[in-house]
């Protein structure tokens, strides 16, 4: 069983369905309003922990109704929260999601305590990090935290992935000195490194973008058609994504990244088969609405 510790951010999601996406300035009835817990980063811990990794997380809520809410659904998943600072005068990450009846989505997003908490957390929580397999960060928190955990995982041997979402055109060089595995989509892909990506070829020159700065394991995610996957030096291909209906596609790149990390080797040694379990757990999240309550267990993918 890994160990895998996400950094990151923590949302509370307030999702609207509707028929289809309202135009600027047009006013529409809506099916259907919820919430739910979300955050990419809360995501990850959540499908990493249902696929039985030993989760613990580090980031911040606010010290209101919201943060209150997500640390009781983080607890109830058996996420270590004792990297997780309550902060005052912060308002807990709030999502605010449409989701249309093809299962497209707009989000839009306020970072409150996410963008709060700082280094000296990441340094108080340094044993945590020395102590996992992996360690998970995307960019819906500030980044100094984020530099500063990759680092300590670097010295301590522990393997850096980095979801760089929602895309940075400047991503620090300091950054990606001290990521092992980025995992873009195919959006992020072109705003990092330029690059359109349009077929195998295309996938295959931006992968070696990513190699050029010193990542050593590149996955490109491309939507229904699955992942690319990117070795230094080694194998690459495409692993195809299951064909199902999607209903809401809110979580599902997140509940790919989590539930690889749980099966994925330290090595990379069988990254072929953790990104066929993730592209399984995706699946799955994508026939569902919601962002967590979407993430499915363990027992349902084996």
């Amino acid at each position: 069983m890994n160990t895998v510790t996400v950094i990151g951010s923590i949302n509370l999601d307030r999702t609207i369905r509707v028929t289809y996406m309202p135009k600027p300035g047009e006013t529409i009835h809506t099916k259907e309003t919820f919430s739910a817990g979300g955050g990419k980063g809360a995501n990850q811990a959540v499908a990493a922990r249902r696929s039985e990794a030993k989760t613990y997380f580090i980031g911040g809520v606010g010290k209101d109704e919201a943060g209150k809410t997500m640390t009781e659904l983080l607890e109830q998943e058996e996420i270590d929260l004792s990297g997780v600072a309550t902060l005052e005068n912060q308002a807990t990450g709030q999502a605010y999601i449409i989701v249309d009846d093809q299962g497209e989505n707009s989000i839009m997003i306020h970072a409150g305590a996410n963008n709060a908490f700082t280094v000296t957390q990441v340094q108080e929580n340094k044993t945590i990090i020395q102590k996992s397999d992996f360690i998970i960060a995307q960019f819906e928190s500030a980044i100094e935290p984020t530099i500063e955990a990759f680092k300590i995982a670097r010295e301590a041997g522990v393997k850096t992935i980095l979801n760089p979402a929602p895309a940075l055109e400047n991503v620090p060089d300091e950054l990606l000195a001290v990521t092992d595995m980025i995992i873009p989509n195919e959006t992020e892909t072109e705003i990092l490194t330029g690059i359109t990506i349009t077929d195998e070829k295309s996938l295959k020159e931006a992968a070696q973008v990513f190699h050029g700065l010193g990542i050593e394991a590149v996955i490109i995610t491309i939507g229904s058609k699955g992942a690319y996957y990117d070795i230094a030096d080694g194998a690459s291909g495409i692993v195809p994504a299951f064909k199902v209906h999607a209903v809401d596609t809110t979580a599902a790149g997140d509940t790919f990244i989590g539930a690889m990390s749980s099966i994925l080797a330290k090595d990379f040694s069988n990254l072929e088969e953790a990104i066929n379990y993730g592209n399984k757990a995706s699946s799955v999240t994508v026939q569902r609405f919601g962002a967590q309550p979407s993430i499915p267990y363990k027992h349902e993918l084996i």
